[in-house]
Formats: structure tokens, sequence, C-alpha cells
């Protein structure tokens, strides 16, 4: 499970299909057809696949180049992690931008699961890395994954917080929070856009038109005459556009997973029946890591 399921939900995910519908981006199973031509994976294989919706079901059909085979002795819900959120953290430091060792490093929502895969990535790279969390227990685990410096954003302002200028910032609230770390950018940093938890506290017209600006207005010539990126990650357009891509993410992912460079944070795992418990944790951001579904 995702935060972007919450986000579908509630209608507020555009990309979503009218509901009622299937939600859900990733499934861990066992390969029962395959089409002509597939030879990375046959019937019986048990694989970790990437789903365009359609994920909360007993049967899903996908794209071929969006699974990935995957030891029977691997745990479920860290294989789970592995399609969207380690993926989509993989291609955010990775693909669309480029890290080096002793780069400043902020992660918003580091205690959620694909604030985790950062962490792990960016230690991967030798990183020094600031993260954000909101409750006693969420600095703990952080302290516990590795980053140099928690912060609980419930007590304490991140940009006040950090003294330095900052190579590199990882956003998924979006908003205010997005303008702040925008401004913590040195010369030749790059912010990295993949998210925008904090839409759901806008619940009306209006509320949503002040979000919507809250993130500010910049021109390009700032991000020239500093040399300065700005990346956007939406890993659904990926699977949809660009399938190759997202296989080489799922590839490495699962390569650094088998090899133990990474490793993925379970906090829960939920029978099917208890869905709605699974997406109001999700929703009140009571999660850390990974929480998924599974049938009986």
């Amino acid at each position: 499970m995702n935060f972007a399921d919450v986000v579908a939900r509630l209608g507020m995910y555009r990309e979503c299909p009218p509901l009622p519908t299937v939600v859900g981006y990733e499934v861990v199973g066992k390969v029962i057809k395959i089409t002509e031509g597939v030879e990375h994976v046959k019937e019986g294989d048990r694989v970790v696949a990437f789903t365009i919706f359609g994920g909360y079901a007993t049967h899903v059909n996908t794209d071929a180049r969006a699974v990935v085979k995957i030891s029977d002795a691997y745990d479920t819900g860290k294989a789970l992690a592995l399609a969207v959120q380690y993926c989509t953290a993989f291609y955010a430091s990775h693909v669309a931008i480029n890290l080096y060792e002793g780069d400043k490093v902020l992660i918003q929502a580091a205690a959620g699961g694909v604030g985790t895969a950062l962490v792990q990535l960016c230690k991967l790279k030798g990183c020094k890395i600031y993260g954000t969390a909101g409750s006693a227990e969420k600095i703990e685990y952080l302290k516990n994954l590795g980053v140099d410096y928690p912060i609980n954003y419930r007590e304490k302002d991140f940009d006040t917080e950090i003294k330095e200028k900052l190579d590199v910032v990882f956003d998924s609230i979006g908003g205010k929070t997005f303008k702040k770390g925008l401004k913590l950018l040195d010369f030749g940093g790059r912010m990295v856009s993949f998210g925008a938890a904090s839409q759901l506290e806008a619940n009306n017209f209006f509320q949503k038109v002040k979000f919507g600006l809250s993130f500010g207005f910049y021109h390009p010539v700032v991000f020239i005459m500093n040399s300065r990126t700005l990346a956007g990650v939406n890993m659904l357009k990926i699977g949809k556009h660009k399938p190759e891509v997202l296989q080489y993410c799922m590839q490495s992912v699962v390569k650094l997973a088998e090899e133990g460079k990474i490793d993925p944070h379970v906090g829960a795992m939920y029978p099917i029946d208890q869905l709605n418990q699974a997406h109001a944790s999700l929703e009140t951001r009571a999660t850390i890591g990974k929480i998924g579904v599974f049938w009986k």
C-alpha cells in the first residue's frame, strides 16, 4: 500500500479512473500466465510487480517489464516495498538526479516507505542526511536508520534547524514545505518533488487554491543563474510511458535487496478484511516504513 491509495480513495488523484475502481500499484505473488516472448519470468515464479491500478485483487494483469522474479524466501512485506516505494526512491536519487559522496541531503517524511528507501540509498552514496518526521517514535526510528540529523517537524521548523545550504532536497509534502526546502538549496542544488501529502488538509475549493499558491512562483532564469535543478517524479507516468526505465529501477532495487545493501522496514501487514484500518493508518501518518494487505 502507498499514500497514493489514500489520495485515490478520496477522489484527489487525477490519474485514477472514476470511482468505484480497483486501486493498488504493487503486488507480490505467483505468475500464472505469460504471453509469447516473455523470457525473464516463467509460470510458477514468485515475483514482485508494479501495477497501474488494480493491485487490490487476487489476480492482476500487468506489463511483463514491470515484473521481476524474487526469491521464495524473501519476506512478502519487504518485497512489496520494492515495487513502488523503493523504485520511486531509486528513480528520484539515481535517474532524475545524481547523488555524490558528501552531498548534504534533506528527506521529508523520512520515516515513511519512500523516505526509508531514500535514507538507505543516500547512505550507500555516503551522503550527510537530514530527515523530518512527526513523532518521538519516528525520530528514534530515524536515528536507528542512520539519519545524521533527525528533525521533529511538530516541534521545530526544519528550515531554521538546518544551518547550512543543501545539495539535495527530496520533498513529498508540497506547499509551504516545498517552498522552504527550495530556499535551502545551495548553488548547483537539486530539488526532487514526488508528492504533495499536505493537499489532504485542503477541504474545499478555496483551500485547494491556497494550497496551490503556497508552492510559490519561480522563473526559469532563477534556476539557470544558480545552476539549480527541479525534478518531478511520477512513477505512474514512468510505468505507462517509459516501461523500460521502470524495469531498470525494479531490477536494480531487487538486486540491492538480494545483496543485503537495502532492507525495507515493514510496519504492518493487514488481512484484506482490515483494509479500512490500513487506509486509516496511512491517512493519519501513523505508519513507519511499509504497510500492506494480504489474502489468507
